[in-house]
């Protein structure tokens, strides 16, 4: 199995290359997008075997060995069709405890393969932070470095961050939020020759392992919510994905472009440039942050937009990176028709705005959110 850049500047690499790409000098800032994806993942050989099927399966029950809920995750039934997928079942709490416990075993496999030590960088707008220190802590040949953004993350989340006692565990409050303090990251990963001394890499979403074991929670909720697998065609399943970088969002498509016959409602918060990406092509910051109940959602940057983009436009990578250059440069985009439009010709995945009612709680359509939705435009007129 290979993997490319979306910008096409970087040769293609294996599964190894892709989850250590931010720690190589020749992949430093380039986001890898798998261009090949089998039924297998991991397993299915390709150019080369990257884990042993053996070997793959004693990580993942390692990974997953503190989860509390014997299945690891749970779909909970409700009435009328909804389905709770509980993704909430390990050490922190948090659905990223998923991604994080697996990439971090996969990590430590290759690097006791090449005898090496990385220092691993993450920004957190709060569940990022603790789920990877809770992955990788104690671990000999990882050291992590979290910039927490001091007022911008949950009180719980703070504590899980800075009360972890473990040498290679280091923690820094930084001031700003979280899009904030990613430009000083994005500078570091920059200096080629830095990066290559010091072997950083990091485990925001950004790396490839994190939205390929994503993809997992969306194939595991279609067979759980399908009753058979033996009509034609297969019934869609509608799947509401909260999002702020866009990481679960762009797992969710790219399952969907595999063949997964899922609609993606996508719920956001007051942070919308997402929102707005999907109804009107703008991808474009606003004025600040907004801060919500759902501070790890309170993000203005959703990186993994580029991962999209590259799929909607054909796996054209000049595309894909004359319009991430000129948002790093200008920091907004309009999406040009043609792209924007192949979005609502495909009826790939909508959008649902998710809106904080009067900062106190927030409001999710119960039952079919999408239908209810098209419904609620269709008495407006449009949509």
């Amino acid at each position: 199995m290979w993997y490319v850049s979306t910008r096409g500047i970087a040769p293609r690499v294996n599964f190894e290359g892709a989850l250590f790409s931010e720690g190589t000098s020749r992949l430093s800032r380039t986001t890898i997008l798998c261009l090949w994806i089998p039924s297998g993942i991991l397993k299915r050989p390709g150019p080369s075997l990257a884990i042993h099927p053996t070997t793959l399966t004693d990580l993942i029950d390692r990974a997953f060995s503190r989860f509390r809920h014997r299945e690891v995750v749970h779909l909970s039934r409700l009435r009328n069709g909804l389905n709770v997928l509980e993704l909430w079942h390990g050490v922190t709490y948090a659905f990223k405890d998923l991604s994080l416990s697996c990439t971090a075993q996969f990590l430590q496999y290759f690097l006791e393969k090449r005898e090496k030590h990385v220092t691993v960088v993450v920004g957190t707008s709060g569940d990022t932070g603790s789920a990877a220190i809770e992955s990788v802590q104690g671990t000999k040949n990882v050291d992590i470095i979290v910039l927490l953004p001091k007022g911008h993350c949950t009180k719980i989340q703070e504590l899980q961050m800075t009360t972890v006692l473990k040498e290679n565990v280091h923690v820094f409050g930084v001031e700003g939020n979280s899009d904030e303090l990613d430009e000083p990251i994005k500078t570091v990963f920059a200096d080629v020759a830095f990066v290559k001394k010091h072997n950083l890499m990091s485990l925001n979403s950004i790396n490839w392992s994190r939205v390929l074991v994503q993809m997992a929670h969306h194939f595991f909720a279609y067979f759980q919510c399908t009753p058979s697998l033996d009509t034609h065609p297969l019934p869609l399943v509608e799947v509401v994905v909260p999002t702020g970088a866009a990481g679960n969002l762009a797992a969710g498509y790219i399952a969907q472009k595999i063949g997964l016959p899922i609609r993606l409602v996508v719920a956001v918060n007051r942070n919308d440039i997402i929102h707005r990406t999907v109804q009107q092509g703008d991808f474009s910051l606003s004025e600040a942050v907004k801060s919500t109940l759902a501070s790890a959602m309170d993000i203005q940057v959703p990186y993994n937009m580029e991962r999209v983009f590259w799929l909607l436009s054909g796996c054209d990578s000049q595309v894909t990176r004359a319009l991430m250059e000129q948002f790093e440069r200008t920091q907004s985009v309009n999406l040009p028709k043609e792209l924007h439009s192949k979005r609502w010709e495909r009826q790939d995945y909508e959008q649902m705005a998710v809106m904080e009612c009067d900062s106190c709680c927030v409001e999710l359509c119960l039952g079919n959110c999408g239908a209810q939705k098209r419904e609620r435009d269709r008495g407006r007129g449009g949509g």
